[in-house]
């Protein structure tokens, strides 16, 4: 009995890992490119959302024309859930980094309604691809249903603005895992033998049956080369962090100023109320007038948004030294999210020690639901873009500190000098 490929699973998969392996190729002569980004391509998408749940960028407007854009937004609507679209080219370079990641999170922090939302966005990596993610937590399993989007049988020739319509609508199903692991099953799936009595009678050695057989062996082979050899280059240009995996911070001139503002508001209200204490009544004036003292310091030699952070925790730890009660600290992962709800130990990865980090119910969520929570970049002595608490304690008082978690910033300043 002769056995026959499945020609359906055959031309699936040759297509996806084809796809796989043109990426693998094409991507790997810009994967040396430096971070970029322009100021506005965030806040610019943003501010498109307010009015509509759809952003198509104008390189997509083809694909996805205005008909098909007011149609993708009445479907969204139709829902009643918090869904968003964003289309738009992602490269290496570009304000994003070409990361559907920093593209999400970038949008998610210029959204107000930062609670609750699902995103779909464009694919950095597999173009006409797509990425879902969803906040607070997976409620509506959007990775897994936009993922699923892409694989199903019926979305083989399916045109961007159809993915995207049948993401949404997987998404408003709520069976991402589901549909996902259906998907996989339909793709991968064994070959179906012929029945008794069909075919000609000839080998599995001979004719079109081994024909399949070497494509099904070939093809992954090669695009798993191509991969290890993209894995390979990527390494060896750009180190790998003590923590990959995590959404970074945009830290953009207009968020700057922003946190300036905000800064110099706290540290000159620190001020007027330590000239107010009572001596007698306040037994941490003093330490509030020396966090004052370094706040002020650090503000007027602020050179970027992890300075000025410092500003806002030693302002923190001067208002809670007055107080008499000092609190949680702020934020580990990023202490412009405010102040700590919790703490909780974390192990940074590569790392055997936990840390006993301070974080907000936003991060607290994120590691409970094993998905990235967002961090403070800072440059490290090679120019890359790295989480702040990955630069060496000893050129850095808040990678030391931890602004507050792992010692207070006012120690971490003494430490230093």
């Amino acid at each position: 009995m002769s056995t026959e490929v499945d020609q359906s699973a055959a031309k699936r998969v040759i297509t996806v890992l084809a796809a796989l392996l043109l990426t693998a190729l094409t991507t790997t002569g810009t994967a040396g490119a430096a971070d970029g980004g322009t100021p506005s391509a965030g806040q610019r998408i943003a501010n498109a959302l307010r009015t509509s749940p759809v952003y198509v960028d104008d390189a997509y407007a083809e694909a996805v024309p205005p008909s098909r854009q007011r149609q993708l937004a009445d479907r969204i609507r139709r829902t009643g859930l918090p869904i968003k679209v964003v289309l738009t080219p992602l490269t290496k370079g570009d304000a994003f980094d070409g990361e559907s990641a920093l593209l999400a999170g970038t949008v998610r922090d210029r959204l107000p309604e930062r609670r609750e939302l699902v995103l779909i966005t464009s694919d950095g990596d597999f173009p006409d691809s797509l990425q879902g993610y969803e906040w607070p937590g997976d409620t509506h399993q959007a990775r897994r249903a936009v993922a699923a989007a892409g694989f199903l049988d019926e979305m083989r020739d399916a045109g961007l603005a159809d993915l995207t319509a049948k993401a949404v609508d997987l998404v408003a199903e709520g069976k991402g895992e589901q549909r996902y692991e259906e998907a996989m099953r339909d793709l991968g799936g064994p070959a179906r033998p012929t029945q008794p009595g069909s075919g000609s009678g000839s080998s599995p050695d001979s004719g079109s049956g081994m024909t399949g057989w070497w494509l099904f062996i070939a093809v992954p082979a090669l695009a798993l080369t191509a991969l290890a050899t993209r894995t390979a280059l990527l390494r060896s240009r750009r180190p790998n962090p003590a923590v990959p995996h995590v959404v970074f911070a945009t830290a953009r001139a207009a968020d700057e100023a922003r946190v300036r503002h905000r800064a110099e508001a706290e540290v000159l209200a620190l001020g007027e109320a330590t000239q107010a204490a009572d001596v007698a009544t306040t037994p941490g004036l003093q330490q509030a007038l020396d966090a004052y003292a370094a706040a002020g310091t650090v503000l007027d030699g602020a050179r970027g948004l992890p300075d000025l952070a410092g500003a806002l925790a030693l302002a923190q730890e001067g208002r809670d030294a007055l107080a008499g009660s000092p609190g949680l600290p702020l934020c580990f992962f990023n202490p412009l999210h405010g102040r700590a709800a919790l703490r909780t130990g974390w192990r940074p990865l590569g790392r055997r020690d936990r840390l006993d980090a301070g974080v907000c119910q936003e991060c607290a969520d994120a590691l409970r639901d094993r998905r990235a929570p967002e961090v403070l970049p800072d440059t490290d002595e090679d120019g890359r873009r790295v989480p702040y608490f990955e630069i060496s304690a000893g050129r850095s008082v808040w990678a030391a500190s931890g602004y507050g978690s792992l010692m207070s910033p006012s120690a971490g300043l003494a430490r230093a000098r």
